[in-house]
């Protein structure tokens, strides 16, 4: 009996041995690793009755391991540092198989390495439960590491055996043959589109099969992939991307070419040769260009822009001309005017010595190419989501800068000769009904400006500036209907305080940060929230940004003495519910409005500080009564806006240590510890790559952090005895106050942004 049972296992041995060299043969024998898996991987499989199986290759520019076949519908790729913290990882690092029965035994994990996890964060997503593994390095002539074999779950078993490891070694060897011939002939024949193969959105057979097609209708290939083979334009910008070693941009009517670099380009040689200047900061431009190996077309791009440095961007064809058509003017609606138009009309009516007289007037206000720069100045401005304008003179010899303020940056947007600064400050301060005479003090005012398909208005603030010079600087005011409460991006915790208190009948709240912070916005979507028509609601705002029915909205005017303190009081004697105040900016406005708070009102306004405890402390130093003002106050909200990711690019990654330290650090080490949130593989931070929806900051949009602060009893009595900010701040954490900085962190680990922009706007 022993002795048939030794003569059937000899025999299993060598039907196994059989099949595995059969493997190793066919993947010896086959044209490329995709075809090895696509045929293979069932064999495979059954040969280590396993479940699953994923082959790792090695990105030696990011150091990262990435998924060359992943057998997962649910996921298109996985991306791994080389470190010794995850199994994978692990074994490109030690180039040493690993062998585990339960994945999630830390137990287990810690007797290999003390730092090695498992990121259970993929099974979280595909569903799939991982258990046992056997990772195996792929390494040529045991020097180069280029990828890892891994198997998932023995079906039988308790574990995957020795031999497994043995007959996956031999695989992985064999492996590493084929890895380092498709690497030398990558070098020697790289492919546009390989990244459709890699990620098998595409066969080679298929790519052909389009490549004739291309050639015998004399378009694009990346037209007929798109039109008859649905491949999205992003996987084909991820493959001109890799294989370019350049960003990719798709065309948006956000971005505007440079004008002034624009025009002194001939729009038929970018037309011919298909590349344009599509971005510049300072001294460097971005170029978009069909193909930036092509070293003809670079070399022009160097000699015609020489004094930048260039970066290059690579963009599909079709992209690049509707880029040129509308740098040529042809705008939606069959528009003909452009910004580079106008200003080579301005360059040709300027007489020949013009640029050598000092006032500026040879065109004026009233010009005809003057007012249509200026409304194409707008024009474009809104199209770009800009929320500021400013137009900033150098003198009559240097070009006047025109920068766009859009999601909290300036950029530039064009240059415009130094002779037209004057006219177009004229034509500007015409629009806003101001002294055009006047130059040497600041004035205010505001633009009613029609679209085609809407009316914008502008708050327009001129100031002079040295040299004889007049800087303009316009905001772009806010959408006039109101965003909703529960839009505003708060937590629940604050969402629930402030909807809370803006339910009392009388009582103080107040709404502070720095001047674009969106306070206005607030506000309003606050007094949307208690808009009834129960409620009579009073607002006196400097300008009226947001118009709401139901509310009786006031426009102060300070030069003929109507101010808030004036405007309020003038409320009192209306019969009120709720007064919102525009901003109490001296002790008159801030007394009065405690003293309606204290007889029954319910008042709202904005203040100027940095956080919401500073508020109290900066409004007790104007000289209020602090025993008046305790009972008055409900809460404070302070916040600001950061840059949210751009939804079309943002990306989870596994950040270092150092960036955990650094939240931890912000939030209060021993705080953050008590929201158990712990650095292993399973900890992950959100980041913007970089796209043409975003034009390619990673960021689009903003988004609030606050900090509300709720006068509890404590809080009051901390306010009548004048403490410190310190106290103060220490009893707010205490009754569950999140800092600006903390909402920040919280909102970085929820992807809305990321901790960069938090420090750029909330730490000191």
């Amino acid at each position: 009996m022993a002795q048939t049972d030794a003569v059937h296992a000899l025999q299993e041995r060598l039907a196994f041995e059989q099949k595995l060299v059969q493997l190793v043969d066919r993947i010896h024998s086959a044209k490329s690793l995709d075809a090895i898996f696509t045929e293979l991987h069932g064999e495979i499989l059954a040969l280590f009755d396993a479940d699953r199986m994923t082959l790792y290759a090695v990105d030696h520019d990011k150091k990262e391991l990435y998924s060359r076949y992943l057998q997962l519908d649910t996921v298109r790729e996985i991306r791994l540092p080389i470190t010794e913290k995850s199994i994978t990882g692990s074994v490109a690092t030690w180039r040493q198989i690993v062998n585990i029965a339960d994945a999630y035994d830390k137990a287990e994990l810690a007797r290999i390495s003390p730092n090695l996890g498992f990121d259970s964060s993929w099974d979280q997503k595909t569903g799939f439960r991982t258990t046992q593994v056997l990772a195996v390095p792929i390494v040529h002539e045991g020097k180069t590491t280029l990828g890892v074999l891994q198997l998932l779950n023995k079906k039988h078993g308790p574990r995957f055996t020795k031999e497994d490891e043995t007959s996956a070694a031999r695989i992985a060897k064999t492996l590493g043959i084929a890895f380092n011939n498709q690497a030398q002939l990558g070098q020697r024949r790289g492919g546009k589109f390989d990244y459709l193969l890699t990620q098998q959105l595409i066969t080679q057979e298929e790519l052909n099969a389009a490549t004739g097609e291309a050639r015998r209708r004399q378009v694009d290939l990346e037209a007929v992939l798109t039109e008859q083979y649905k491949i999205q334009r992003g996987d084909i910008g991820a493959a001109l991307s890799q294989f370019y070693k350049v960003p990719f941009v798709e065309f948006s009517d956000k971005i505007i070419p440079p004008p002034d670099l624009m025009k002194e380009l001939k729009l038929e040689f970018l037309k011919r040769n298909l590349w344009l200047p599509l971005r510049r900061e300072d001294k460097a431009v971005t170029v978009l260009i069909d193909n930036p190996q092509d070293l003809q077309k670079v070399d022009s791009v160097n000699h015609l822009l020489s004094g930048y440095k260039i970066q290059l961007a690579v963009g599909l064809k079709k992209d690049i001309l509707q880029y040129l058509g509308v740098a040529g003017g042809e705008q939606a609606g069959g528009s003909k005017e452009s910004i580079s138009n106008i200003l080579g009309e301005l360059q040709a009516e300027d007489a020949p010595g013009a640029s050598d007289d000092a006032s500026g007037y040879d065109v004026d206000e009233n010009d005809s190419s003057i007012i249509r720069l200026t409304n194409q100045m707008i024009i474009d401005a809104y199209k770009a989501r800009a929320s500021d304008i400013h137009v900033e003179p150098y003198g009559p010899q240097k070009d006047v800068l025109v920068r766009f303020r859009i999601d909290g940056s300036c950029r530039e947007y064009q240059k415009v000769p130094g002779t037209f600064r004057r006219a177009m400050a004229a034509r500007l301060k015409i629009m806003a009904m101001l002294d055009i005479a006047e130059r040497r003090k600041p004035q205010d005012g505001k633009i009613k400006f029609r679209m085609q398909d809407r009316e914008i208005e502008l708050r327009v603030a001129t100031i002079p500036t040295a040299g004889g010079n007049e800087d303009v600087v316009m905001r772009i005011l806010a959408a006039s209907e109101p965003i909703p409460i529960d839009k505003l991006g708060m937590t629940e915790r604050n969402l629930g305080e402030i909807k809370k208190i803006a339910e009392k009948p009388y009582g103080l709240i107040l709404v502070v940060g720095p001047t674009g912070s969106g306070k206005t916005t607030t506000l309003h979507s606050v007094l949307g929230y208690i808009n009834k028509p129960e409620r009579k609601i009073w607002t006196a705002e400097d300008p009226v940004e947001i118009t709401q029915y139901g509310l009786r909205q006031v426009q102060v005017q300070p030069k003929i003495g109507f101010t808030f303190a004036g405007a309020m009081r003038a409320f009192l004697r209306a019969d009120p519910d709720v007064i919102m105040v525009g901003e109490m900016r001296d002790e008159e406005t801030a007394s009065t409005g405690i003293e309606a708070s204290l007889t029954g009102h319910l008042v709202f306004s904005t203040l100027h500080t940095n956080s919401a405890v500073e508020t109290v402390i900066r409004l007790l130093d104007m000289g209020l009564d602090p025993f008046n003002f305790a009972d008055a106050l409900l809460g404070v909200l302070a916040q600001r806006l950061v840059k949210r990711l751009c939804p079309e690019c943002k990306e989870e990654y596994h950040p270092e240590r150092d960036e955990y330290d650094e939240l931890a650090a912000a939030w209060g080490k021993e705080d953050f510890e008590k929201l158990e949130i712990t650095y292993d593989d399973d900890f992950s931070l959100y980041r913007g790559k970089g796209c043409g929806n975003c034009n390619n900051s990673g960021y689009r949009g903003r988004a609030g952090i606050h900090e509300l602060l709720i006068a509890t009893d404590e809080i009051k009595r901390l306010i009548q005895t004048k403490a410190r900010v310190s106290e103060m701040l220490v009893r707010a954490r205490v009754e569950g106050m999140t800092t600006l900085v903390q909402d920040g962190i919280l909102k970085s680990l929820s992807g809305v942004t990321d901790f960069r922009q938090v420090k750029a706007v909330a730490i000191k």
